[in-house]
């Protein structure tokens, strides 16, 4: 089959749980054989090209800056690329069975909605999360929000085969009045389903993800510093980067917590999965997660996690509590350190639940469990587009 996957970044050139996704998604597809074409921005230098083994990288828009200053998305960018979307759809959209996109953000989403009367694929598209009226107001403010709120109403009624990854989102889809059948699937993880045993815990917390505001990583410091007091000797890693950075360094430096906490920026994925498999716990404060991958890699290590309860926080769905991992009341530094506590309380026989639980869900929690059923699900669509 002929499949066009349409998404505006590209692992390894931007790094997230999207680019993950649809790499692996377009060398899996080409592998069982399918003729694939990636349709992205180009994120390389000049004169350079793309790559994905056995998959065609075509640029649909020149190289820039997705993000502002303050780690939201930038207008312009997906513009540029709808526009591209559209251009290379009208032309060769016809070569195509299946056109493949994220529904974020939107505008090639729409493009391809307006092309496929014309090219007749069918249209698939993967929603890794769906916004609320007070997400996009607080986002983009009042005006802009609501434009944001219309667009993404707008996505919702086109009639396409959509995917999602958590049940929250499914919610959402259905009572926004998607048009067109939805598959949740549950799996993102490609680690090893048989890591080795947990290592002991050490007196260490770790955060690791972006520095943006809807992570709360500032929010870890001060509960280190409140949980100390239950937990002795215990210090803290706060791994990343982003926007928010310089408010974790100002945090360290306001509690006196700086032979206590580090944040070195950025590490490679390695250094990640050694910080995690000796960490006590994984502590996540966001109020907004999709899916909440390293949760995942945490269990899959032997590693609870800490995560906040909240409407828009997926990520919930994947703890069991009091078996790998502890939901907070609030990111506030008493309900976080609490929740610190009861898991430095729960010791070694809490780990032990955290390997068993990732043992049991291992296969549903594979990236390959969630191929198999997208790619399964390519053979009729095709067939229904061509009918």
């Amino acid at each position: 089959m002929r499949i066009c996957l349409v998404y505006d970044c590209l692992f390894p050139y931007t790094v997230g749980g999207g680019e993950r996704w649809y790499r692996s998604l377009a060398q899996r597809l080409a592998a069982d054989g399918h003729e694939v074409t990636y349709l992205t921005l180009r994120q390389w230098p000049r004169g350079e090209r793309g790559e994905v083994p056995g998959v065609r990288v075509v640029a649909a828009g020149p190289r820039m800056a997705l993000y502002g200053g303050a780690g939201q998305r930038q207008v312009v960018p997906p513009l540029v690329f709808g526009a591209g979307v559209l251009w290379h759809l009208v032309r060769r959209g016809h070569r195509y069975d299946v056109v493949h996109t994220a529904s974020f953000p939107y505008f090639s989403l729409l493009a391809a909605a307006l092309v496929r009367p014309l090219r007749h694929f069918r249209l698939v598209v993967d929603w890794f999360e769906l916004w609320s009226a007070e997400y996009w107001r607080e986002y983009l403010g009042s005006k802009r929000g609501r434009v944001g709120q219309a667009v993404q109403a707008l996505c919702l009624h086109v009639r396409q085969h959509a995917f999602c990854f958590a049940g929250l989102t499914a919610q959402r889809l259905r009572a926004g009045g998607l048009r067109g059948e939805l598959t949740v699937l549950r799996g993102m993880y490609a680690g090893p389903q048989s890591p080795p045993a947990p290592v002991p815990a050490e007196p260490l917390v770790v955060f690791a993800g972006r520095h943006i505001p809807e992570k709360r990583a500032p929010a870890v410091v001060p509960a280190i510093g409140l949980a100390r007091e239950r937990v002795p000797g215990l210090r803290g890693r706060v791994l990343g980067d982003g926007p928010e950075r310089e408010a974790v360094l100002a945090a360290i430096a306001r509690h006196g917590l700086g032979d206590v906490v580090d944040a070195p920026g950025f590490v490679p994925a390695e250094q990640v999965e050694h910080e995690l498999a000796r960490a006590l716990c994984l502590v996540l404060p966001s109020r907004r997660e999709g899916y909440g991958m390293v949760v995942v890699e945490a269990a899959s290590v032997g590693t609870p996690s800490v995560l906040v309860r909240g409407p828009d926080n997926a990520a919930t769905e994947l703890l069991e509590e009091g078996v790998n991992g502890v939901v907070a009341a609030s990111a506030s530094p008493e309900d976080l350190a609490d929740a610190i506590a009861r898991i430095d309380a729960a010791g070694a026989e809490m780990r032990a639940a955290t390997a068993g639980w990732f043992a049991r869900n291992a296969t549903l929690l594979s990236v390959d469990a969630s191929l198999d059923v997208v790619a399964g699900s390519y053979e009729p669509e095709a067939r229904s587009a061509r009918s």
